[in-house]
């Protein structure tokens, strides 16, 4: 038996609370991990929506999370208000997007990841080259944190909030697509593409819609990341982000919408949490990542879901030997 809908609705608010009182408890370092979470998790859903829904293979989304910083460092810094770079970052990259998914209309599976590696490591290279542009290895510096309607989001705790209301804002309209027509051929096209084919999906559509959102998903991922960290260069964005946002949805569960926020969640805050163990906090985490995988291959809420199944049946008898008993 799946979860109760107010069971689900009771965890929802109670992680929202948490969300929104933790902040008034800690430490700006502290407060800047959770807005890195934040941040972190509006990408990794874009990487669900293409992977987890549609069963498109992306190793992509570090090149728009990269285009979209640069795009919002290049134009705020001339003075931009931070609206625009925003919706700037989160269009181009649909449509750079749009046209990264032609190649997946006709190789599948790893071929497709080499695609999209390469276009990774080719964004990486203009990034770190094209000095003219982006200022080469040495960055872009000063970049200003956003003000809406006059006021500030420069201090730490006022910026969480900021990114958490565009995280709030992303998974609202996610929650909706995945429930939606759209969101019923993601699934269809990810289960069997020649089946949905039948079926009158214009599967040919909803591949490159599908890349199009995740893409877009990341430039505003970018967008924020700019102005949270105040420099950006090319070395965060190479194939390494790739890789963790796509541990992020598969640890924490690919096709489950809450997937990337638990994955985030841990592959942004336990190196954090190891850092008391100084030069082997890495080692750790990685150990620690391979066995949950081999815990649990679908990931965290594949693990709590299958648990959930097997304990629920086991209620109503119980029930019943209680009522044999008296």
């Amino acid at each position: 038996m799946a979860v109760t809908p107010l069971l689900r609705s009771l965890a929802f608010a109670a992680v929202c609370g948490v969300l929104i009182a933790a902040p008034f408890w800690l430490r700006p370092y502290a407060i800047y991990i959770l807005s890195l979470w934040a941040v972190t998790t509006i990408a990794a859903i874009g990487v669900n929506l293409t992977l987890g829904y549609a069963g498109q293979v992306t190793l992509a989304q570090a090149a728009f999370v990269g285009i979209g910083a640069y795009l919002a460092a290049l134009l705020t810094t001339h003075g931009w208000p931070f609206v625009l770079p925003f919706l700037a970052a989160g269009l181009s990259c649909f449509a750079i997007g749009w046209l990264l998914g032609y190649p997946a209309l006709r190789v599948q599976h790893h071929y497709l990841a080499f695609v999209t590696l390469a276009f990774t490591t080719l964004v990486f290279l203009v990034l770190r080259n094209e000095e003219w542009l982006t200022n080469g290895i040495y960055g872009i510096n000063g970049i200003p944190r956003p003000s809406i309607l006059g006021y500030s989001t420069k201090p730490p705790r006022d910026f969480y909030f900021f990114c958490l209301g565009v995280l709030g804002i992303v998974t609202a309209a996610s929650w909706w697509l995945v429930r939606s027509p759209w969101g019923r051929a993601f699934v269809a096209l990810r289960e069997n593409p020649l089946r949905a084919l039948s079926l009158g999906v214009d599967t040919r559509r909803y591949t490159l819609l599908a890349f199009a959102l995740g893409a877009g998903l990341g430039g505003l991922s970018g967008a924020l990341f700019a102005p949270l960290v105040g420099f950006v260069d090319p070395s965060p964005f190479s194939l390494t982000l790739s890789l963790n946002l796509l541990l992020m949805v598969i640890l924490g569960g690919s096709g489950y919408f809450a997937g990337p926020f638990l994955g985030a969640l841990v592959t942004v805050l336990l190196p954090e949490w190891l850092r008391f163990t100084e030069g082997l906090y890495l080692i750790l985490y990685a150990v620690l990542v391979m066995l949950l995988m081999i815990v649990c291959p679908t990931g965290l809420l594949g693990l709590i879901d299958r648990l959930w199944r097997n304990v629920r049946p086991l209620a109503p008898v119980a029930s019943t030997e209680k009522e044999l008993a008296r």
